[in-house]
């Protein structure tokens, strides 16, 4: 306990014998022993009323609440071996047509064969189509 070995509790024993006297020793002993049970509870009751706010029911405790029943026949687990097929998503970003690398939008040319990348197709809406709404 706290990396005491039994020569040490001697000492410290001993040392609180000569400070405090043989009649007061038990005395204080006493007192530490119920300070110690009261620290007890009151970290126990905190740590209940955490795990009581914690529960989806607020208000009990997770060991108040019924167990689940066990299935009779549970469903067969599925195989390791199945994997769902990769959704196809529309390219993003700005990728090179000779070999399908990436870009920055900005780039001009191709960052791993050095091709001239295509000028981008999509151009900015113009504000003055729109109108001002303000």
């Amino acid at each position: 306990m706290l990396g005491l070995q039994p020569i040490h509790i001697v000492i410290i024993f001993v040392v609180a014998l000569l400070l405090f006297g043989p009649k007061r020793l038990p005395e204080i002993g006493r007192t530490l022993g119920k300070a110690l049970n009261e620290f007890r509870k009151g970290t126990r009751e905190v740590t209940d009323s955490l795990r009581a706010e914690m529960t989806p029911g607020g208000d009990t405790l997770a060991t108040d609440n019924p167990p689940m029943p066990v299935m009779a026949n549970p469903p067969p687990a599925q195989s390791v071996a199945y994997q769902a097929a990769p959704i196809a998503r529309p390219p993003t970003g700005h990728f090179c047509i000779h070999c399908g690398a990436p870009n920055v939008p900005e780039a001009r040319f191709c960052n791993q064969c050095g091709q001239p990348l295509p000028e981008n197709t999509i151009k900015p809406v113009d504000p003055s189509i729109l109108g001002n709404k303000a």
